[in-house]
């Protein structure tokens, strides 16, 4: 069984908003593991417990450099939030996503090796990379980008510098604006149902049928009647089809008027959507949390060993 550390349950309880006591709980459960853990806290809470799944903390900023059907959207990490607003670091970004834009690096090795000059560093861009890691203080890292260039036209979006959003599309520019701003507030997963990726759908129906199987028994064990497997079949499905039209973009009832989807705003302005990417800062990274009272303990045993 592996040890539930209070590190641990925080973790847990910061991606998902669940009670400390419940976070413990499901982590022994999963003996250990965060993602099964956050699947039992679904099944347990519904969907109270994945509102705050997509909760980010690692540093940095997205930028974005777009012209025509032309453009580019890069996320560059640092440590701190205050870094993040260092001049000399945000101009880096930007000068990234211009050098994304028009030379199509294949991969950030590739993206590294080219020539840039910022502020006496160069002539490469690992070169000015490493020249703000001595300037700044920081570690710097160029963590992924993505590169537009086709026959649709680019509506972009930038919430503050940790979220970007670049949607490819024909027909009027503001609507498709609307849509950049609407992926970024309301985050969808695919432009339609059809393209939801199958291991989510999987992972949703999943938690479908635990929830179902609990509901059963707990019924069972209060002498209440058991809905039958049609009828548990039906529920299981029901709520695969609610999460598609929550997270599908067509789906969505848009941000700016909620008494029509999105796909009903844009077949009103003659707009077809092709596709979206959004960035969010720190999407997946896992950053460090020390233990302050652990590190003193250590410094502490090693001061007495020496």
């Amino acid at each position: 069984m592996a040890a539930i550390t209070a590190s641990m349950v925080g973790e847990l309880r910061a991606k998902t908003d669940a009670p400390m006591m419940e976070c413990k709980k499901a982590l022994t459960e999963a003996e250990g593991d965060m993602a099964r853990a956050e699947e039992i806290l679904r099944v347990k809470l519904g969907n109270k417990a994945g509102k705050a799944a997509s909760r980010v903390t690692a540093e940095g900023v997205i930028a974005i450099a777009a012209a025509g059907s032309t453009g580019a959207m890069v996320e560059v990490n640092c440590e701190t939030d205050f870094v993040s607003k260092n001049d000399s670091f945000l101009a880096f970004a930007k000068n990234l996503a211009a050098l994304v834009a028009q030379d199509a690096p294949a991969d950030v090795a590739a993206l590294a090796a080219l020539p840039l000059s910022q502020e006496g560093f160069g002539p490469t861009v690992e070169d000015v990379r490493k020249g703000l890691i001595g300037k700044i203080g920081e570690n710097v890292a160029i963590r992924r980008f993505k590169r537009f260039a086709g026959e649709q036209s680019l509506a972009t979006y930038l919430h503050g510098t940790r979220i970007g959003v670049v949607v490819e599309y024909s027909g009027d520019a503001v609507a498709a604006k609307d849509v950049a701003m609407h992926v970024a507030a309301m985050k969808p997963v695919a432009v339609s149902s059809a393209q939801v990726p199958a291991e989510l759908v999987d992972k949703e129906r999943r938690i479908a049928a635990e929830k179902a199987a609990e509901d059963a028994a707990a019924a069972v064990a209060a002498g209440k009647p058991v809905q039958s497997a049609e009828i548990v079949a039906k529920r299981v499905e029901g709520s695969v089809q609610k999460y598609l039209k929550e997270v599908s973009l067509f789906n969505q009832a848009f941000v700016k008027n909620d008494k029509q989807t999105v796909e009903q705003m844009l077949k009103a302005a003659g707009t077809q959507v092709a596709g979206f990417t959004m960035y969010v800062v720190g999407e997946g990274i896992e950053k460090k949390v020390d233990d302050f009272a652990a590190e003193v303990a250590a410094q502490v045993a090693a001061a007495k060993g020496g």
